[in-house]
């Protein structure tokens, strides 16, 4: 028994069994320190508005967030008061910051003490420039491919035909378009119209941060069949009595308006305008046709006057001189 005791073997034993029992000693008093208390609670208050001081009639921040996100740790009742209450206030103040890019905490205020607070994100960058206002002119913008074959856009009257837009200097530089676009459906065929907002676009068409004044502007729309002024040319048919010299034959117009699809009435040339000179006995205004066209071109009137020069030569008529009886002077008296 005296030899079991004496062992190396079970000196061995007994130290690895008491290096056992004091790994999980300390495991189990390192969990304890670890674990949060019963009546502790950690939760996060999401979309808390962000407030933010500063001179905002002479300049512009750019790089805030609208919102952050807040972590409170501690004493659940306490946890779950701010939560309801919302009498917190979590803010940025740059009074003190001059022009310039800046690296900047934000701040908490009326949080209970007896809470542990982080904010996500913590600190922000950001950049003060001057505020600048400017005066631009409204560009107004229409997809051509909405407006109907044969009608074509005459006009876009925009009013106000300017507006002042507002924001930090380097924004303000970089604009190089104000524009006003239409929204309509496919098909136009009639004048119309429309408030539309005003967009402010640098040179890529990205919409930049600005304050416009004012916000939209009011377009009016002219839509009208699409025309073109065709020369007339005179067309002599019949035959000219033999009596009649034409000393001038003239078209009170040069041209007709017609009215269609571009691609038709393009083609077009000139108009021919009949007129038959058997119809002439004398000098004056005489009234023709103008050469039909087929649909769905339009004449903007469909004949015209011609005035005509004659010289009319009249024919000799032979007088024939009737033989009268004379009567008899030596005839017997009744």
């Amino acid at each position: 028994m005296d030899k079991l005791f004496n062992s190396n073997w079970l000196i061995r034993l007994t130290a690895l069994l008491l290096a056992v029992a004091l790994f999980f000693y300390v495991q189990s008093e390192n969990d304890s320190t670890r674990s949060t208390p019963s009546d502790q609670q950690a939760d996060v208050i999401e979309d808390v508005k962000l407030e933010v001081y500063y001179d905002d009639e002479n300049l512009i921040v750019s790089g805030l967030p609208e919102t952050v996100n807040v972590g409170i740790e501690g004493p659940t009742p306490i946890v779950l008061r701010e939560k309801l209450a919302k009498d917190y206030k979590v803010f940025v103040d740059l009074n003190s910051l001059l022009i310039g890019e800046h690296r900047v905490t934000i701040q908490t205020e009326n949080f209970s003490e007896k809470l542990q607070v982080t904010l996500y994100p913590p600190a922000v960058n950001i950049s003060i420039e001057e505020k600048v206002t400017k005066e631009f002119r409204v560009e107004p913008e229409i997809n051509a491919r909405q407006i109907k074959e044969g009608y074509v856009l005459k006009s876009m009257i925009v009013e106000p035909r300017y507006v002042f837009v507002t924001g930090a200097k380097s924004v303000i530089d970089s604009i190089n378009y104000v524009k006003a676009s239409i929204k309509a459906e496919d098909g136009i065929t009639q004048s119309f119209e429309q408030q539309s907002n005003v967009k402010v676009l640098d040179r890529d068409l990205n919409k930049l941060d600005v304050a416009i004044q004012p916000e939209s502007v009011k377009i009016n729309v002219e839509i009208d069949e699409y025309n073109r002024e065709i020369p007339l040319t005179l067309k002599q048919t019949g035959q000219l009595l033999e009596s009649v010299t034409i000393n001038e034959l003239s078209l009170n117009q040069e041209s007709v308006k017609v009215s269609g699809p571009q691609s038709v009435v393009d083609l077009l040339n000139e108009i021919v305008v009949e007129f038959d000179l058997s119809k002439l006995t004398e000098s004056g205004d005489y009234e023709a046709k103008i050469q039909k066209l087929e649909s769905p071109m339009k004449l903007s009137n469909e004949a015209v006057t011609i005035h005509a020069d004659l010289t009319v030569v009249e024919e000799d008529i032979e007088e024939e001189t009737a033989e009268v009886p004379i009567p008899d002077g030596n005839a017997d008296e009744e």
